[in-house]
């Protein structure tokens, strides 16, 4: 244990997802060792980030508009609809250069464990934007593991009602992994083989 503001800071640090209190430490040593400008520029950073990043308005992506840059551009996809659970993996999706359509960030998955359900989530934003018809593809990419899968399935069901095709990317991706740490070829070939969930009716 250390004493004032050194163990403040391993303190904060170890809250940190990933980083323990080993990692902690070994941080803190280094900004205190570090030139105080650079520590500076690091507080300034945060502080920017905090005051000016923002959700988009539409898919709840990280942004500095109200409208994040996918949402802005006229030449995506406005018919394909791509479902993920965090900021992180639109930035996994976007480097495959395999999909042109638009998202929807959930903020999450569902785990009964965590205390996180369906009303938890962007879900009832997600059932509005399919609400003009549009949309006739949703992609469920959430993460290929319990609370992914669970959510998948949870929202499958829920969209049976909307007319759309519902597919997930097919298989590939290892099973209890993360889309952000998905390599750009497995990724891309996950989306290009992505299976059918179901197929709306045929309209009458």
């Amino acid at each position: 244990m250390y004493e004032g503001p050194i163990q403040d800071l391993i303190d904060e640090l170890s809250r940190l997802p990933g980083i323990g209190p080993r990692g902690a430490q070994r941080i803190a040593f280094y900004l205190l060792d570090a030139p105080e400008e650079d520590v500076y520029t690091l507080a300034d950073t945060l502080r920017r980030v905090k005051e000016t990043s923002r959700f988009c308005e539409v898919c709840f992506n990280i942004s500095q508009e109200a409208r994040c840059r996918v949402c802005r551009d006229p030449r995506r996809d406005r018919t394909q609809l791509c479902v993920v659970e965090e900021s992180k993996d639109v930035v996994a999706i976007e480097r495959t250069n395999e999909f042109r359509g638009l998202y929807h960030v959930l903020g999450g998955s569902i785990s009964p464990i965590d205390g996180r359900g369906p009303s938890d989530l962007h879900t009832r934003e997600l059932f509005q934007r399919l609400a003009d018809g549009e949309i006739v593809e949703v992609i469920l990419a959430t993460d290929p593991d319990t609370q992914g899968e669970a959510t998948a399935s949870y929202l499958s069901r829920m969209l049976r009602d909307f007319g759309v095709r519902v597919t997930r990317p097919a298989s590939g991706l290892p099973v209890g992994g993360d889309l952000e740490y998905a390599d750009q070829v497995t990724l891309g070939r996950a989306f290009e083989g992505r299976r059918s969930m179901f197929e709306p009716e045929p309209s009458a």
